[in-house]
């Protein structure tokens, strides 16, 4: 079971931010989710890290119990918001760990604010695609996309069309936790709290960056833990080696382990010895 979290408010850059705590001693971590997560999703991993440092995870703006304004998503926005956060919360300086959609935002981040972050982890994303590989991720992650909008009979229904979900191995009270706190009920049933028009407005976005223009200005350390396994497919990786080797290459002062056996939702949802030890010694230095 893993440890409940404080929830509390902060102000992002004109919208309300939800924040997740988990308390603890040393380094405050802000944890940056994927494109149609939550801050549960860092439950686990705040378990595993946490009382001994101090970990804080944030919904996205339109997502999980943060505003959600009619337009403005983007990876812009986002930093925005971040700063505006870290601003409300009197954080000065933080390590910064994104996820998917989270570690693309952290590298613009840490390029852009370097005197607010003291190192960056990348979770599995972050890296320059190619244009055949982002149709295979987007394969790999359509029936995460597929959920948004669909009004579902009861909680009970949905989770069981999720717990059918090939890339989720494990099922655990985390996922279930997780997936609760992003559903809401209508008239006619539950259905997710996420409006499919805002992570379109995202994806269409997040396609204009070039985000390899950003590794030569990031000058934090940086840890890049990247996923081995595909989603559906073995190749439809957000992380494939040639595409993790110029990360190391382009971003300064930069190291990349391989969580062997995970795939891009198990390497944030399930335990993995391998992975807090990874992210434990890199805080150490």
């Amino acid at each position: 079971m893993v440890t409940e979290p404080i929830m509390k408010r902060a102000m992002g850059d004109g919208v309300e931010i939800q924040i997740a705590q988990w308390e603890g001693k040393k380094k405050a971590i802000l944890c940056i989710h994927g494109i149609t997560a939550n801050c549960r999703c860092w439950d686990v991993i705040a378990d595993a890290l946490s009382p001994s440092y101090g970990v804080l995870a944030m919904d996205l703006r339109g997502r999980g119990l943060s505003g959600a304004p009619p337009t403005g998503y983007s990876m812009e926005h986002h930093c925005r918001d971040i700063l505006a956060v870290l601003d409300d919360l009197g954080l000065e300086r933080v390590v910064l760990m994104g996820h998917s959609l989270g570690a693309f935002i952290s590298v613009v981040f840490g390029a852009k604010y370097p005197e607010r972050i003291d190192r960056i982890i990348l979770v599995d994303g972050g890296g320059k695609l190619s244009k055949d590989q982002m149709v295979k991720v987007f394969a790999g992650i359509k029936p995460s996309l597929d959920r948004l909008g669909q009004v579902f009979p009861s909680f009970e229904a949905y989770l069981d069309l999720r717990k059918k979900a090939p890339f989720l191995k494990n099922w655990s009270q985390a996922l279930e936790t997780y997936y609760q706190y992003e559903v809401e009920e209508v008239s006619d049933g539950v259905r997710t709290n996420i409006n499919p028009a805002h992570i379109e407005e995202e994806r269409v976005n997040l396609g204009k960056v070039d985000i390899s223009r950003f590794y030569g200005e990031i000058s934090r350390p940086v840890l890049v833990l990247r996923a081995t396994e595909g989603m559906l497919a073995r190749d439809d990786v957000l992380l494939p080696e040639d595409v993790t080797q110029r990360m190391i290459r382009e971003i300064a002062n930069s190291r990349h382990v391989d969580v062997t056996g995970t795939n891009h939702y198990s390497i944030v949802f399930e335990p993995n010895g391998e992975r807090d030890q990874a992210i434990r010694e890199f805080l150490k230095k």
